[in-house]
């Protein structure tokens, strides 16, 4: 019995001093703003930390934040992580992405996502080089597969709108997207900018009677507004296209979109590898995620009594 018991406690002190000698990381995540498609990345990285033997709980200690899309959070939840000397920074969505930068200063790690122009973001040079100590996965939309669905979804469409916030470079930059591709597809963009929620009312009010649908951008302050858009572009009966599945689920028509949480898994193996010493952060070039799904609310396609042609259907994934 006493030699059971001296090889129980040989064999728990063997576990603990693994335990101990195991590598622990904390990672500071910032999150701009609170909707489905930023949670999604936020999961998406947890789960591709996990795939990568780095687990929450385990060896892994997360610090996660929420600016609820407010600038002045944003900045000190970043300058928050560069006091804690976090083993490597997050930033999900542009502003947040561009915080964590400013605040690592070059000394954290930063790993980007849901970024979708990370050129002009400031986090790669036009030659693709990453600018500094960040990499990350862009969500750069893609703009011609939207338009392509919209004019097979509206055929005699002529103008579509699309409301953005000023502050933020992924939209202005998917609005010059949107403008060089639109005339290949019969349309006339007509853009509405804002600068806080605040704006949205009355920007909508001077916006829908110009145009004959809306297109959702991944603009944070639009998004998190996206039931006042929703409710005042249904009353002009006009549809509004989303930018993916969650923005459809809460009730826009449709969206050439991408998945969110793929985004993050994605992200979560990047990190693992700049985490493990396996490679820098500045040496791993940025991903964009480039294959579209469709992804359509029958109920509301049904309200506006559209009905998608075969090529569609056969493409689309439906939300009930």
């Amino acid at each position: 019995m006493k030699r059971s018991i001296a090889l129980f406690v040989a064999l728990v002190l063997v576990l603990l001093a693994t335990f101990a000698l195991a590598e622990q990381y904390t990672v500071g995540i910032g999150q701009f703003a609170e909707h489905g498609s930023l949670d999604n990345c936020r999961t998406g990285f947890i789960d591709g930390l996990a795939q990568e033997g780095i687990v929450e709980g385990q060896n892994l200690t997360v610090i996660y934040e929420n600016a609820q899309a407010d600038m002045g959070i944003t900045q000190q939840i970043a300058s928050q992580f560069a006091a804690k000397n976090v083993d490597l920074m997050v930033g999900i969505a542009t502003p947040m992405a561009q915080a964590c930068y400013n605040a690592a200063d070059g000394k954290i790690p930063v790993i980007f996502n849901a970024v979708s122009d990370p050129v002009a973001s400031g986090f790669v040079n036009a030659d693709g080089i990453n600018a500094g100590m960040i990499t990350g996965v862009s969500d750069a939309l893609p703009v011609a597969a939207q338009l392509a669905t919209i004019r097979v979804m509206l055929p005699d469409a002529k103008r579509i709108g699309i409301l953005y916030t000023t502050s933020e470079t992924n939209s202005v930059s998917t609005i010059a997207t949107y403008k060089s591709l639109c005339g290949e597809y019969g349309f006339e963009i007509e853009e509405m900018g804002i600068s806080t929620s605040a704006d949205i009312p009355l920007a909508l009010d001077a916006l829908l009677p110009k145009v004959d649908c809306l297109s959702n951008l991944t603009d944070n302050t639009v998004v998190q507004a996206l039931a006042l858009v929703l409710d005042k572009a249904n009353t002009a009966k006009k549809p509004v296209f989303g930018s993916e599945i969650e923005q459809v689920k809460n009730g826009c028509i449709a969206a050439e979109g991408l998945d969110y949480v793929q985004l993050g898994k994605q992200c979560g193996i990047m990190a693992a590898l700049v985490l493990k010493g396996e490679a820098s952060a500045a040496d791993i070039p940025y991903q964009i995620i480039t294959e579209p799904s469709l992804y359509v609310n029958e109920a509301v396609l049904a309200s506006f009594g559209i009905t998608l042609n075969e090529e569609l259907a056969v493409r689309a994934h439906a939300i009930q």
